[in-house]
């Protein structure tokens, strides 16, 4: 047998996701990735690598938790919060049975993470308003296990309405799980619906600290939920998914002088968002929606040809699913500068 042959069909067949790195790229103004623009120091102590790591270190379990405003049980640290979605689908899903269902555009990751694991995935597309369509979603919750929604969205930019996240844990309860992705939350913190967890018991939450906290190369995410959801997770994780270095640096960055940094920053990329609004959004035939994260959606009359002059140019966005649209990352002061004026030249030729 051929090594094809060998490999299971599904994963043959699968398109991966295709990540900002995968993409590629060159230039100097890379706003492709959500990234944060800013680099913190952190110090790391080297000694007892040769010890493996604790499975969830209760340091970073009782940070977050502490951070969140929830109790240290309802917390699962992981390998990002992709780990995450992995992990849930493969607790509460039977594989070639049941079914997830999630509401692009959103984050591919769901869908990819479903097929992997041969599990049908259930498309019901957000309304024109990019908010829940909530009579079509009930129209197909027949065999759905885990519902997948995003807040603020990935690539829309918009939160979703409480009310919808709350008619939807309504309609759901005693038969599938609710997962709210919050990882661009730490941008809109008064917006996270993890108040509900007391109410809901079947509510799931993805947290992580790529985007607000400037840590995507830490690869560390958090699922908040009931003690019950965690401690099947549990039965299923890694055995060492939390490397030592990496609790380290986690558990400095949600410490009281990591947090106030934070948020210091936050404050920062909000600014510098709504200077890329407020300058995008008086060029002719530009279209600006509104963004809750450090992103935003931008719809132009000719997104390819501006997109491919732009990587032409070293700057490097994000295409979208959604046609004529670009999201752009919100980078430090001068990134946003230098893409804007770049932007104006261009459709002002």
């Amino acid at each position: 047998m051929t090594i094809a042959q060998l490999a299971r069909k599904t994963v043959c067949e699968l398109t991966p996701y295709q990540s900002a790195r995968r993409l590629g790229g060159k230039g100097d103004i890379w706003l492709n990735a959500n990234e944060s623009p800013f680099a913190n120091e952190y110090s790391i102590n080297l000694a007892g690598l040769n010890r493996y790591s604790e499975c969830q270190p209760p340091e970073l379990i009782n940070a977050y938790a502490d951070y969140a405003g929830v109790e240290p049980q309802q917390v699962l640290t992981s390998r990002g919060a992709d780990e995450g979605i992995e992990l849930i689908i493969k607790a509460f899903c039977e594989p070639n049975c049941d079914s997830i269902l999630y509401c692009p555009p959103t984050y591919g990751m769901y869908a990819i993470s479903a097929e992997i694991n041969d599990i049908n995935a259930k498309v019901v597309p957000l309304t024109p308003e990019w908010q829940l369509d909530l009579n079509a979603i009930a129209e197909q919750l027949d065999n759905v296990k885990i519902v997948f929604a995003c807040s603020p969205n990935n690539p829309t930019g918009n939160l979703l309405v409480r009310k919808d996240i709350i008619a939807l844990l309504e309609m759901t309860t005693d038969r599938a799980l609710v997962v709210i992705d919050e990882a661009y939350i730490d941008f809109s913190l008064q917006d996270s619906v993890k108040d509900l967890l007391a109410t809901y018991p079947h509510l799931v939450i993805l947290r992580t600290l790529s985007k607000a906290f400037a840590l995507a190369g830490l690869r560390c995410g958090f699922t908040l939920a009931n003690k019950e959801i965690i401690e099947i997770l549990l039965k299923i994780i890694a055995p060492y998914p939390v490397p030592v270095p990496v609790t380290e640096i986690a558990v400095q960055a949600l410490s009281p002088a990591g947090r106030a940094r934070t948020k210091f920053q936050v404050l920062d990329l909000c600014a510098n968002r709504a200077y890329l609004q407020a300058g995008l959004g008086m060029l002719a035939g530009v279209t600006v929606f509104d963004g809750y994260a450090n992103y935003l959606l931008v719809k132009f009359t000719d997104a390819d040809k501006l997109f491919n002059t732009l990587w032409d140019n070293g700057i490097i966005l994000r295409r979208s699913p959604i046609e004529n649209c670009i999201r752009i990352s919100v980078g430090n002061r001068d990134e946003c500068e230098k893409t804007l004026a770049f932007i104006r030249g261009q459709l002002q030729q």
